[in-house]
């Protein structure tokens, strides 16, 4: 079976599926494999549960041919249907990708852009190899604009993301310490997520660009580009970021008052209603968008519970955001004590030691404020310091906080790699 071939099949359908648990009806299953799992050997109950199709790799498994279609790699002929839809649909297609921040700025766009357009867009966070192509057959007819999500934590794969996705538009929020790991240094991370820019320029599209963040600028000078930032040259002009009490951006005198935190938020809402002016969106009708956008998935969350301001922000963590939530949460005023519930930072390769140590050593001496370390990476630099408490893992600490709670009311901040789980901790408050 070619793909045309199978595109007519996925015209049959109504969506895409690539679990048994929650099958869509009428949809194209695809048979994918992994490290513990083989879904090729529920073939049969894929379509038991009410898919119409199966796209599979296992010729043995193939017990019905004209419902199940065997392919060499099925998660090719993932990968290969969504390229070959998103040439058929031929809209306009932001993608996006960044060391931080990503989700949030995705979301933004959205929220802009769907002032004046019907937009789809990534779901949550499926932004890898596999989520990608779901994304672009989520896609339809009646999609007028598609935003595409990226991830990557090795060299090459914003490269083949790109191949896939064909974006018109592109974007990087930051370059940052994450995935130090995959990438090596930070140049590798630089160098990774610059592959969307290597993209954009060598097929002759159009590159938006943040002109306060030197790296973003010079990267972005020799191709087509939209930009914004406090320079009075940008095609957006920024002129004011502002974090007190929630994340603004200020523009043509007009206050864009968000209900995110910190100034890393202002960066993002800038990005989302510079792309918002790009594409004509009215800039009132921006401002009303980010007025109404709430923070969802354990990102920049405020929650109020028994007497605390809970700022939740435990979806991910790496030095850099790490610093940022920080020095935001410092900042923040209040009358009563704070207190930090930290977790380790993943995917750190050689670096991990000394980015844990830095944490560490940035809050040394700091005045009303309780700290506790959760896992084992914090836990190898453990001290004694006052108010300071260090665990080596999740279970460890929520065994002596269960004994022993701290009874202050304050501001908390709950941050780590998503690896922790640390909104666990909001049970124990």
């Amino acid at each position: 079976m070619t793909i045309e071939e199978l595109y007519q099949c996925f015209l049959q359908c109504d969506g895409v599926s690539i679990d048994t648990r929650n099958i869509t009806p009428n949809s194209l299953f695809f048979a994918l494999k992994g490290d513990n799992f083989d879904a090729n050997t529920l073939a049969q109950q894929a379509l038991d549960n009410g898919a119409s199709f199966v796209v599979m790799d296992n010729k043995k498994l193939q017990s019905n041919p004209d419902k199940m279609f065997w392919y060499a790699d099925a998660l090719m002929a993932l990968q290969e249907l969504a390229k070959y839809h998103r040439q058929q649909l031929g809209l306009p297609i932001i993608a996006l990708t960044g060391s931080n921040g990503k989700t949030t700025t995705k979301e933004l766009i959205l929220t802009v852009l769907s002032q004046k357009y019907q937009v789809r867009g990534t779901q949550g966070n499926l932004n890898n190899h596999i989520g990608v192509p779901l994304t672009l057959l989520s896609f339809d007819e009646d999609t007028d604009i598609g935003v595409v999500e990226m991830g990557a934590n090795h060299l090459g794969e914003i490269s083949h993301l790109c191949e896939l996705t064909d974006p018109d538009f592109g974007y990087i929020t930051n370059f940052g310490k994450a995935h130090l790991e995959g990438f090596g240094s930070f140049e590798g991370v630089v160098k990774a997520k610059g592959e969307l820019y290597d993209y954009l320029e060598n097929n002759y599209k159009l590159a938006f660009a943040n002109t306060d963040d030197a790296l973003q600028d010079a990267k972005t000078m020799t191709f087509a580009r939209y930009t914004f930032g406090t320079d009075e040259q940008s095609d957006l002009i920024i002129q004011k970021y502002d974090a007190q009490p929630m994340a603004s951006i200020t523009v043509d005198n007009n206050v864009f008052q968000s209900q995110l935190t910190g100034i890393y938020n202002a960066t993002n809402i800038a990005a989302a209603v510079a792309i918002g002016n790009y594409f004509k969106v009215p800039l009132e009708a921006c401002r009303t968008a980010i007025s109404q956008y709430l923070p969802t998935n354990n990102r920049s969350q405020w929650i109020e519970k028994n007497e605390r301001k809970i700022l939740l922000d435990a979806y991910n963590a790496n030095p850099s955001s790490m610093e940022a939530a920080l020095d935001n949460f410092l900042q923040l005023e209040t009358q009563h004590a704070k207190t930090l519930f930290l977790g380790d930072m993943f995917e750190l390769g050689t670096e991990s030691s000394a980015e844990h140590l830095a944490v560490i050593n940035r809050l040394k001496n700091t005045e009303k404020l309780t700290t506790f370390y959760i896992g084992k990476h914090f836990f190898e630099h453990k001290t004694t310091a006052q108010n300071t408490f260090f665990f080596e893992d999740y279970d460890t600490f929520a065994q002596a906080f269960k004994a022993n709670p701290p009874l202050e009311k304050g501001l908390v901040l709950i941050k780590g790699s998503r690896g922790m789980a640390l909104e666990r901790i909001l049970e124990l408050l």
